[in-house]
């Protein structure tokens, strides 16, 4: 087997080197190249590292800046959740107070449809009493016409000369005027009526004399005094009516002042609730925490002045004039029958 030149030269240097003989200067040469080449391999191979140890450091410290960052972001991101978080907080006492607001309004704008509607049926009552009591004033103004008709015909009956000297004639003319009156006033009520007549007018003289006489009066006398007494009744009756139509007239133009104030302030809270539910809406959308504690409600005053409004005007009733009563007795008299 024919073994290369350059490998057997190596074994043989190999074996003179190992054994301690002269080795020749090519050799040396030799090796002394192949020892450079390595050590400016290894050289390059040491500049190669130190540039990539340098690069590697470089981008320690890049990734370390670029940690420190993401650790401040992070913190940062911390603090605006929970800024955020706190804000949101807000935002929901927020929109619970005015939900509580919402309801706090639409319960006084109830009350005050309420109150409105109340008003309504006692300016509608208020109405019908005037209208009832104008249909009984022109019932009794009618009665009375009727009573002052018949009072002047009797007067003027008894003031007439007695051209008839017949007894039978006028004793039936008495017993008509007499059963007239009776069938007018009432049978019962005669006595007690003329009685009270002349009782409430005894400061007149002819009163004091008639009242002297009252045990010895003519039953026409009584009829008479009785109408009298009927007729001024009736008298007392229209101007207590007058007056109660007058006051019922002032009650209803200050139940409809009051109805139009109502009507106004109903309608300045609904448009007042609108506004706010559309102010509480948009509020949703801002993220400043010290412009949401900066709309607190406070509470108007026309809302307290309404309120004490309502309770003045319910005490109305109890403190508006009471109307003057009037009588019970009918005032409607049967037709007379003659006998």
């Amino acid at each position: 087997m024919d073994v290369p030149p350059e490998t057997e030269s190596f074994l043989r240097e190999t074996v003179d080197f190992s054994l301690g003989l002269p080795v020749s200067t090519t050799t040396l040469e030799t090796k002394l190249r192949v020892s450079q080449e390595s050590h400016r391999r290894i050289y390059h191979q040491y500049l190669s590292l130190r540039a990539n140890l340098n690069a590697k450091d470089q981008q320690i410290q890049c990734l370390r800046a670029e940690s420190s960052m993401n650790a401040q972001a992070v913190k940062k991101f911390v603090e605006e959740n929970q800024k955020l978080a706190m804000e949101c907080s807000n935002l929901l006492s927020q929109c619970k107070k005015w939900e509580r607001e919402c309801a706090l309004y639409d319960r006084d704008r109830e009350a005050l449809m309420d109150f409105g509607n109340e008003a309504d049926d006692r300016a509608k009552q208020a109405e019908s009493r005037v209208h009832d009591l104008e249909e009984e004033l022109k019932k009794l103004s009618q009665e009375l016409i009727r009573l002052s008709e018949d009072l002047r015909f009797y007067k003027h009956q008894f003031e007439m000369p007695v051209v008839d000297t017949s007894v039978g004639a006028t004793a039936v003319e008495n017993k008509l005027v007499e059963s007239l009156l009776t069938s007018l006033i009432g049978k019962d009520d005669v006595a007690s009526k003329s009685l009270a007549f002349l009782e409430a007018n005894s400061e007149l003289e002819v009163c004091q004399r008639l009242l002297k006489m009252r045990n010895s009066l003519r039953p026409s006398t009584q009829n008479v005094l009785a109408l009298l007494s009927e007729i001024k009744s009736l008298h007392t009756d229209k101007e207590h009516l007058r007056i109660n139509l007058h006051r019922a007239e002032e009650e209803v133009k200050v139940l409809s002042e009051e109805n139009d104030i109502l009507d106004t302030e109903n309608k300045r809270l609904i448009r007042k609730v609108l506004k706010e539910g559309q102010n509480s809406d948009s509020a949703g959308k801002h993220t400043s925490s010290g412009s949401v504690k900066g709309n607190k409600r406070k509470s108007s005053p026309k809302m307290g002045s309404l309120v004490t409004k309502k309770i003045d005007l319910s005490d109305f009733d109890s403190t508006r004039q009471p109307l003057y009563p009037l009588q019970t007795e009918n005032v409607t008299c049967p037709s007379p029958e003659f006998t």
